[in-house]
């Protein structure tokens, strides 16, 4: 299988981190559950800064891994608010892993969706704030 060699967004990413050896399963590739528990974290901030505070995670729409991650690898996360209702916020998360500095790739290795709620100090469902125009 071929690597696709694409460049990374011409954004900030919401989170860059880099896995450790302690991040690998047993065939030598970054854990599943690590990916995941990344976008959640980088799908949360945009969240928070939309709702003005606290969010929790209420589903995953969608995960698809496109390629592993391995250990080295620089993985940035990109999130993007993309529909707002009255107490949620979903969120598509691109992930990006850069790797082989020899000879630099940049692959897609994760997509996602998720939703998001709005919370109060309680832990309690509230409503959005309307959008600063």
């Amino acid at each position: 299988m071929g690597v696709d060699r694409i460049s990374l967004p011409q954004k900030q990413p919401s989170l860059r981190v880099m896995p450790m050896p302690a991040d690998l399963n047993q065939n030598g590739d970054v854990f599943g559950g690590w990916v995941m528990a990344q976008v959640d974290v980088a799908g949360a901030i945009p969240a928070m800064h939309r709702a003005g505070g606290r969010v929790a995670t209420v589903s995953v729409n969608s995960f698809q891994f496109k390629q592993a991650i391995s250990v080295g690898d620089v993985v940035s996360l990109y999130a993007e608010v993309v529909h707002v209702g009255h107490t949620s916020i979903t969120v598509n998360v691109e992930v990006y892993a850069e790797r082989n500095y020899a000879d630099l790739q940049t692959v897609k290795v994760t997509e996602a969706q998720l939703t998001y709620v709005a919370i109060d100090g309680n832990g309690k469902k509230r409503s959005v704030p309307p959008e600063n125009t």
